[in-house]
């Protein structure tokens, strides 16, 4: 559901990552530690980069932000959708997604992309953008958006886009805002 925070009366079946991880839809009771877990992987400061400022008081995409835990349900992995508008069109702004330092080089986040945005929810979006290295998130299907401005100080090489749809960013171009119902 749109604008919402995750809530722990969703009925979501786990998905199994391989080899030894499950994906949860994140819920309220996961919150801090997926925060603690983003303060260990990004550099201080994190919260001052402009993608933040899109999601000041607007609640992450329920059933799209997910964590992953290994057996132990030890928190592995997280990935977070938020809504924007990309000129008045709708669209997902995926990010952070981050992997525990003792977890990395495992293909994790890989997993956790692809996952995510292969969930049921995920239908409800035509269009997914991210602010990241190219050479990285091409891989996934994300492109460079050509005419799609962040606000700064973003450098334009990095705001890459991925279609959900055939031809979802045809023609989208414009200033990226906080999404707003």
């Amino acid at each position: 559901m749109l604008g919402r925070m995750p809530d722990r009366s969703l009925n979501v079946t786990t998905i199994e990552l391989a080899p030894m991880y499950a994906l949860c839809p994140e819920t309220i009771d996961d919150w801090w530690e997926v925060e603690a877990l983003y303060d260990l992987c990004f550099a201080p400061g994190r919260e001052a980069l402009s993608s933040y400022r899109l999601r000041d008081d607007v609640p992450a995409v329920s059933g799209l932000s997910m964590v992953a835990r290994d057996s132990d349900g030890i928190l592995a992995g997280a990935i977070r959708f938020w809504p924007v508008r990309v000129g008045d069109v709708p669209s997902l702004l995926l990010g952070p997604v981050a992997v525990h330092p003792t977890r990395q080089g495992e293909g994790l986040g890989g997993q956790l992309i692809e996952a995510s945005l292969n969930v049921p929810e995920a239908a409800a979006w035509d269009r997914v953008m991210l602010v990241g290295d190219a050479p990285y998130y091409k891989r996934f299907g994300f492109e460079r958006l050509e005419g799609v401005v962040m606000p700064p100080p973003t450098n334009p090489a990095r705001v890459l886009g991925r279609a959900l749809r055939s031809g979802a960013w045809d023609g989208v171009v414009g200033a990226v805002r906080r999404f707003a119902h």
